[in-house]
């Protein structure tokens, strides 16, 4: 009987016992990697949208995107001859992620507006504009949202750098002579844009709402992609007007938002948007409370040329709040030069690491969401 009692026996039933249940490994959010386990090098690329010139992927991309260095790439016109070329090209890498040590869907994106920004070929085939002055904007723009949702799955890819959120404030002005604004009626804006987004993110293909805090009221000839631009709305203006849109794309739970590259001495005389600790942090994440995923617009935009190359704009940025940065001069050196400075400034202190994890995280959850 003593036998039957002792600690030794029991022991080695209950070892008997788990030994004979399935052990299950639960995934971390990325599938198995975690941040903590990131070289420098691909934590800097979780925040590097990379492009490339011509139709086919160079070799130099797949290898970072294979050694978990990029975050996504953007597809121009250049990039594509038709729906079926670019879907073989997306396959090709998310053949190269799956190779890759972070386990997540790439961020393969494109502006897909409508009207004369369109990327890929087919629909939507109206622009915002129209829909704007159409009998039922938000009916349409629905309508919009959809077949951006299903062309872009089609051809392989997961975000859409749409809808723009601008009030155009001046018939013919920047935002408005290509037809990119629904409206000048911020009321017709917010109710287009956010049903537009809403219809799109149920195919799940992320909306990107831009370009934050507003573009509309944006002279013919002031572009950031060719020169610096101030645009000296009042604050009173800026947020009755061109940020009325936000809160109700943030309300249809819009996933993503691109900044500008203007300048608002309203809000920051010193800096562009997308370089604004005041415009990221305080206005877009503070006042509206937006927690989704920044993303600047081109970073080698005229608008920076007082912001020093690639790599000074990238540190800045990233240290002002932009979760991801567009690295779009069609050359994988672009990218390799932020993501360099980004691990240069994380080393050197410069970058605090818990908000550059932060920013890594709300990457990982969009990423995990596709």
């Amino acid at each position: 009987m003593s036998n039957w009692f002792s600690p030794a026996r029991w022991l080695r039933i209950l070892l008997a016992a788990l030994a004979a249940i399935p052990l299950v490994f639960l995934p971390g959010p990325n599938g198995g990697s975690s941040i903590a386990a990131l070289t420098p090098q691909q934590l800097a690329g979780q925040r590097i949208i990379y492009s490339y010139p011509g139709l086919t992927p160079p070799a130099g991309l797949l290898a970072k995107i294979k050694a978990g260095q990029a975050a996504g790439v953007i597809f121009f016109g250049e990039n594509i001859s038709s729906s079926a070329q670019i879907a073989a090209v997306a396959a090709q890498l998310k053949q190269a992620a799956a190779q890759s040590p972070v386990h997540l869907p790439l961020l393969l994106m494109t502006d897909q507006e409508g009207g004369k920004v369109r990327r890929l070929p087919g629909e939507p085939v109206n622009s915002e504009k129209t829909i704007g002055s159409s009998a039922d904007p938000a009916g349409e723009a629905a309508q919009a949202g959809t077949s951006a949702g299903q062309n872009l799955t089609g051809a392989g890819m997961d975000i859409n750098l749409a809808p723009v959120l601008d009030v155009f404030t001046q018939p013919g002005n920047f935002i408005d002579r290509f037809q990119r604004s629904y409206s000048s009626n911020p009321t017709v804006v917010a109710a287009a844009g956010s049903a537009f987004v809403t219809a799109q993110q149920k195919l799940s293909v992320v909306a990107t709402a831009k370009h934050f805090p507003g573009l509309g009221s944006a002279a013919t000839a002031q572009d950031t992609d060719a020169a610096p631009v101030t645009l000296n709305a009042s604050l009173a203006t800026l947020r009755s007007v061109d940020e009325a849109p936000y809160p109700a794309a943030i309300k249809a739970g819009v996933k993503m938002v691109m900044t500008s590259w203007a300048t608002y001495p309203a809000l920051d005389a010193s800096h562009p948007a997308g370089l604004s600790l005041t415009v990221i942090q305080n206005e877009l994440r503070g006042r509206l409370g937006f927690g989704g995923v920044t993303i600047t617009d081109a970073l080698e935009a005229g608008a920076l040329q007082a912001f020093g190359d690639t790599s000074q704009r990238a540190v800045t940025a990233a240290g002002a709040g932009m979760d991801l940065l567009l690295c779009s001069a069609r050359d994988v050196s672009q990218g390799d030069a932020a993501s360099a400075a980004l691990v240069s400034a994380l080393q050197s202190g410069k970058l605090g690491t818990d908000a550059f994890t932060a920013a890594v995280n709300r990457t990982w959850d969009l990423r995990n969401h596709l």
